[in-house]
């Protein structure tokens, strides 16, 4: 069901030539313990391999072979041989509205030889203000908020979407239910802070969610409550900024600095204040502000320095913009219509004068955010 991003190989011409590292070895056997091996008669180290060189397109598939076919596919240890045979491949999901459409959906973008697909739907009630994080090749989707009878529930549910077996499933809820809140995957854990709670009010409560037990811990509250804020991670740490703080006048610009191995926050003056859309690209955070549009707001925060580059867009176009990332490059979605709009791409790492090109790459409705997935 899913499609992936950019030209590849046929899975007839998956011709790998293995690193040295990944040589399969061919362990003595006996008689019989082929039983709930990945493939029988074959080298488990082999049938590893085998099963990661086969297109990404076909996991769903896969996994249902059996349940240790699944297992496996859904495991760390098969992206990590993934990696190692180069097979390795970036998928885009955007969340999409419009087009008469009931309610927000996620879409995978295709190649261009290819149809965009949506995903399963997801689970629950359609929720607003919610959070989204990927962790280990997997989309979660965190709490928020919907209004059900004419009244505002806020809720403490997470959403899981395996995108190499095309599944949603239910995790642990959290321990305080919130919306419009700040999330972030830091060292292989997800942490949500502050927002607004079930009775309106605004939360300086933190909580982290360990994937290997399944279980969401408080943490160490922020300073001040927070809402309407986004988060990040740089170098081991969380970095929360923008929104509003019942101690600031109008919107922030404290940059919450959280370690996790003090368990404890520092702060930095220097955030952005109205962000509609960010994204983290090669180790940097790039921005579009609320109050400009027309330019990217970048932040290094080895010097939390800032610098601005202007969005080579022309005319009278009011664009809103959601940004995305792939295979290196920043992609400019459009959150209106906006016809004969072409996806605006910045490159990085391009000679200066030739980092923006345009991408027939575009979401089939309005682009609400997006995430990038390996696998």
């Amino acid at each position: 069901m899913l499609i992936l991003v950019g030209a590849r190989e046929p899975f007839s011409k998956a011709q790998t030539c293995l690193p040295a590292t990944m040589q399969p070895k061919f362990p003595s056997r006996t008689q019989g313990d082929s039983y709930g091996t990945l493939i029988p008669d074959l080298p488990e180290d082999l049938a590893k391999i085998c099963l990661a060189l086969v297109p990404r397109s076909y996991f769903p598939v896969m996994g249902a072979v059996s349940k240790r076919w699944m297992a496996f596919i859904g495991s760390k240890e098969f992206i990590a041989v993934r990696k190692e045979v180069g097979r390795l491949e970036e998928w885009i999901y955007v969340l999409i509205t419009g087009d008469e459409r009931k309610g927000p959906c996620w879409e995978v973008l295709g190649s261009l030889e290819q149809q965009n697909r949506i995903l399963p739907p997801m689970p629950g009630l359609t929720k607003a203000g919610f959070g989204v994080v990927v962790l280990d090749g997997k989309l979660l989707v965190i709490a928020g908020y919907v209004v059900h009878y004419g009244k505002e529930c806020v809720s403490d549910e997470v959403y899981q979407y395996d995108a190499r077996l095309n599944r949603w499933a239910t995790l642990a809820k959290m321990n305080v239910a919130r919306r419009d809140f700040a999330c972030a995957e830091v060292n292989g854990a997800i942490y949500v802070a502050g927002g607004f709670g079930s009775n309106g009010d605004s939360l300086s409560s933190v909580e982290a969610y360990d994937p290997q037990k399944n279980k969401w811990t408080i943490i160490e509250s922020l300073r001040r409550p927070r809402w309407g804020s986004f988060a990040c991670s740089f170098n081991g740490k969380l970095y929360i900024m923008g929104g509003r703080s019942s101690f600031t006048i109008g919107n922030s610009r404290f940059v919450d600095v959280y370690d996790p191995n003090l368990h404890s926050w520092t702060e930095v003056k220097k955030g952005c204040v109205m962000v509609t859309s960010h994204a983290v690209l090669d180790k940097r955070l790039f921005c579009i502000e609320w109050k400009n549009q027309r330019s990217l707001a970048i932040f290094n925060p080895s010097d939390n320095s800032w610098q601005k580059i202007p969005v080579p867009l022309t005319g009278s176009s009011s664009t809103l913009f959601s940004l995305g990332v792939l295979d290196g490059r920043l992609l400019l979605f459009s959150q209106e219509e906006e016809p004969g709009y072409q996806t605006l791409m910045y490159d990085p790492a391009a000679p200066a004068g030739s980092e923006w090109h345009t991408s027939k790459l575009k979401p089939s409705g309005l682009c609400l955010c997006s995430v990038t997935i390996e696998g």
